[in-house]
């Protein structure tokens, strides 16, 4: 019964390191955002605006 506590609480840590860590890493990721000159989808749309 020990056994099954012991591996159980290891497995608990274990998932909880990796949840910690993957968040840490996802909050020092640097996303960036395509200016709006370069979009391709505005440009589409002012296109069909200006054909209707």
């Amino acid at each position: 019964m020990y056994t099954i506590f012991v591996v159980s609480i290891i497995i608990i840590i274990v998932v909880l390191l990796l949840a910690v860590i993957t968040t840490s890493k996802a909050y020092t990721f640097k996303h960036t955002v395509d200016p709006i000159d370069d979009n391709p989808y505005l440009k589409n749309e002012k296109l069909e605006d200006e054909n209707k």
